[in-house]
């Protein structure tokens, strides 16, 4: 690596390890001069998603079917809307999650795994074009599982980088896909076994990250073993397009107009944080409940006035006010003086219980909200 490189390198580094010391929440943007994009969204320092890169759909794919084999992600559906999102992805897997299709351990996997592959991605771009970063707070993604700290993912990615470059892959992206070229030379090589297995796999079709989770071995290993065919021309690696889900359009006046009919319980939450609102949806819709999110806090008292929800949640922070002064105001408000109110809180320390207790809540909810939290203190109090 040359000097400027090794510059660039030690940039992403320092960035990644400044957004850790600082428990930063929000997303850090990472582009490359030859147009590759990727997002990073931290919470309270650690990485809880990253997305981008070249196969954003494949890469997705293939962490399903590697770890929540239970999953047909062919027979998952989105709306054109919902891959507006940058989080497409993350979305996805929290839905999934939310309806109990996938377990912990699996979506902490996915999240992990995907991190590390991005963390490479960059690592070797860093290598030959020139990098940018920067800080943006408009979106704060929630965890709903525990995941690894970030500057241990950093390490391991290092250390891998460097076992790729000990192995002369330095030049080779995983995101290609190695292709059979000369089928009567490789046959000379090897057994009719290994020929037919590389006849089946090496058809430029599936990328070396595909290859690596269907030979289950590591991506390092395959490539590695394959070096010596793509060296004498025998195989070639070429790039290949990415695998898009389907979408569906959903009619959205009948969904309104059921939701609006509904006589079922409704639902409010005064906050700011997407996530968290599509998190709660994803929780109280599919259990019948209606569901509206406030984002406007200068005007949340008169929209909660026009609704008359059937129980409050509100989030601690927000823009020009906070869950305790909310609280309060509706608690002066007799319209509201026995409807439950739920402040979202971080952390459960004897101070934020009396000041809510103080302020009128019913009751509270520690974030990141997870399906049974949600549904025992719905139940309990509609």
């Amino acid at each position: 690596m040359n000097h400027p490189q090794m510059m660039v390198a030690n940039k992403l580094i320092n960035e990644f390890q400044i957004c850790t010391q600082l428990k930063y929440s929000g997303k850090l943007n990472i582009k490359s001069v030859n147009g590759q994009k990727w997002i990073f969204y931290y919470h309270g320092g650690k990485i809880i998603w990253a997305t981008g890169g070249t196969h954003p759909f494949r890469r997705l794919r293939r962490q399903i079917a590697q770890y929540c084999p239970n999953i047909d992600i062919d027979n998952i559906y989105l709306q054109p809307q919902e891959f507006s999102l940058d989080y497409w992805d993350y979305f996805l897997l929290v839905s999934l999650y939310n309806q109990h299709k996938i377990k912990p351990e699996q979506m902490k996997a996915v999240i992990e795994n995907t991190t590390a592959e991005l963390f490479f991605d960059i690592t070797q771009q860093a290598n030959f074009y020139s990098i940018s970063c920067d800080r943006n707070q408009e979106i704060i993604l929630e965890a709903p599982v525990s995941i690894t700290d970030a500057d241990m993912s950093l390490r391991l990615m290092q250390e891998f980088w460097e076992d790729w470059l000990a192995s002369g892959l330095k030049n080779i992206s995983p995101n290609l896909a190695p292709k059979l070229r000369k089928p009567e030379e490789l046959q000379k090589h090897v057994t009719s076994i290994v020929y037919n297995n590389f006849v089946t796999l090496i058809n430029g079709k599936y990328t070396l990250w595909d290859l690596a989770v269907q030979m289950k071995q590591s991506v390092l290993s395959v490539t590695h073993s394959l070096l010596p065919y793509i060296s004498k021309e025998i195989i070639e690696l070429v790039k290949v397009f990415d695998l898009p889900l389907e979408t569906v359009e959903v009619n959205k006046n009948s969904l309104i107009e059921k939701i609006i009919t509904s006589n079922s319980p409704l639902i409010a939450c005064v906050n700011n944080n997407i996530s968290l609102s599509q998190t709660l949806e994803n929780i109280l819709i599919p259990n019948g409940f209606r569901f509206i999110n406030i984002q406007d806090t200068v005007h949340a008292l008169s929209i909660l006035i026009e609704h008359r929800p059937n129980l409050i949640f509100l989030n601690l922070v927000l823009p020009f006010s906070s869950g305790y002064e909310i609280c309060a105001q509706l608690r002066r408000i007799s319209l509201f003086a026995n409807t439950p109110i739920v402040i979202l809180r971080n952390t459960d320390s004897p101070l934020e219980r009396v000041r809510a207790k103080v302020a009128g809540s019913t009751d509270l909810l520690a974030k990141p909200v997870s399906y049974d939290n949600v549904m025992g203190i719905v139940r309990k109090h509609t």
